[in-house]
């Protein structure tokens, strides 16, 4: 009896602590916490030269080039940023967007005409 009522005044002393502290979990999506600069969130793709190093240096494997087109496949990419980081003429950003989540699976297949690199 004695023990119940130790463990419950130790509970009522630990939510008092925390009762006048500020939260610690935001109330998302209304309010989002502000992105580092180095965030690497989906990648973007910008006048390619086609050299072919993004192709290379990817670990997964989620990058292809055709002879007018560069796909990013985003189900196969793990945001290492290595594309970006080894691209000679820094064709390719990582974007702050991280917001992915989809229904539709062909959403996350990312087609740039490397001519004026638009997503298609």
């Amino acid at each position: 009896m004695l023990k119940n009522i130790k463990n419950l005044l130790s509970s009522m002393l630990t939510v008092f602590k925390h009762l006048f502290k500020k939260p610690v979990t935001l109330e998302y999506p209304e309010k989002t916490k502000e992105i580092v600069e180095q965030f690497r969130g989906k990648p973007v793709v910008n006048n390619c030269i086609k050299c072919g190093t993004c192709m290379k240096v990817c670990p997964t494997g989620a990058i292809s080039i055709t002879e007018n087109k560069f796909k990013i496949d985003l189900k196969k990419c793990m945001f290492c940023g290595n594309c970006a980081y080894y691209c000679p003429i820094q064709a390719i950003k990582m974007s702050h967007e991280y917001e992915l989540a989809t229904v539709d699976k062909s959403d996350l297949d990312l087609n740039y005409d490397i001519s004026g690199g638009q997503n298609v």
